[in-house]
């Protein structure tokens, strides 16, 4: 059976037949069942699909750059305070209800004269404070005067206060600070994307870049598949990183795939991540134990070029010897007389 027509590619010039890639999907749904990481698959004209959750496991050494907000969520500036209608807009659109529909005066004016340091995270007004704050609230509405547009264009609600003093954006549920725009992953830490066995290492990365608007190019990143060994095998541009996580196994703990960045992730051969884990001094006597082996070896070389020189050099002297006896021996019977007997 020819792989490249009835297999599945899960690289460059790289074919599972179609029987083992179920084999291996049904051994990895097992190893999830009951979770959200089962994989679903299906058959179109002969061709295989596989679609689900992929964990992934943050490897990044540099902050990565993260957009000021959602493309969908809208920033509504706050309201000037220099127009009396901007003061009502606030007492009518961001005063919050209570429960049986009714608007109270939650925002009182003493917040703004508390600094935003020493303000806890809750409203932090007593009950007597409010007493005075409505008071003062109710007095503001009787008014028009220029002392009472001012105190109520001041007005804002607690949490409107704590996003203008931490200056945090939202993003998919995670607040970030917009002014520096930056944010390192702890390392280790695993999210997930929800990819097809269409879709190659490039496409997978901006997936993921996406999810967490991010953004630095997918060309600054890269995909790893690290094993428990050490070993450490960089994804190609043409791999199909969902189709190698089932080929690879379910078992994380045996093997994960990394998100890296380019320039700083190193691949490591089966051969070299077998000394990664070892103390130096262990390390060192490995070292010590080679350098001598080595000057044995080398030792052992020079001996018998040594011998083959000697070897070499007395044949040569033979030949050499054998020649002149040669000569020697023709030179005598050219003059030798002739006998007459």
């Amino acid at each position: 059976m020819d792989d490249t027509q009835y297999g599945v590619q899960i690289g460059e010039n790289k074919f599972v037949s179609k029987a083992t890639v179920l084999s291996h999907l049904k051994t990895y749904n097992l190893y999830y069942e009951g979770q959200n990481l089962q994989l679903r698959h299906r058959e179109e004209e002969e061709e295989l699909f596989v679609e689900g959750l992929l964990n992934i496991f943050w490897g990044l050494r540099r902050p990565i750059r993260l957009q000021m907000q959602d493309d969908h969520e809208r920033i509504r500036p706050p309201p000037s305070s220099t127009s009396w209608h901007s003061g009502c807009n606030l007492d009518s659109q961001g005063s919050p209800t209570t429960t049986d529909g009714q608007q109270t005066q939650q925002s009182s004016p003493t917040v703004e004269v508390t600094p935003p340091d020493s303000q806890p995270e809750d409203n932090g007004v007593t009950e007597e404070e409010a007493e005075e704050d409505s008071e003062s609230s109710a007095q503001l509405l009787r008014t028009k005067s220029d002392a009472g547009v001012l105190r109520r264009g001041q007005r804002r609600s607690p949490s409107d206060q704590r996003k203008i003093r931490r200056h945090r954006f939202s993003i998919n549920g995670h607040f970030y600070n917009h002014k520096t725009a930056v944010f390192t992953p702890a390392y280790g830490s695993v999210t997930n994307v929800r990819i097809n066995s269409c879709m190659t290492t490039p496409k997978v990365l901006r997936v993921l870049l996406n999810k967490f608007k991010i953004e630095n190019s997918p060309d600054d990143f890269a995909l790893y598949l690290v094993h428990a060994s050490g070993e450490r095998v960089k994804l190609k541009r043409t791999d199909y990183p969902l189709l190698l996580r089932v080929m690879q196994g379910p078992c994380e703990q045996v093997c994960k795939i990394f998100l890296m960045e380019e320039d700083l992730g190193e691949e490591v051969t089966y051969d070299v991540a077998q000394y990664i884990k070892f103390e130096m001094p262990v390390l060192q006597s490995f070292i010590t134990k080679l350098k001598e082996e080595e000057d044995r070896e080398v030792q052992k070389l020079r001996r018998r070029y040594k011998k083959y020189i000697f070897n070499l050099s007395w044949h040569s002297v033979n030949i050499i010897l054998t020649s002149l006896t040669f000569m020697s021996c023709n030179k005598y019977e050219k003059w030798r007389p002739t006998s007459y007997f």
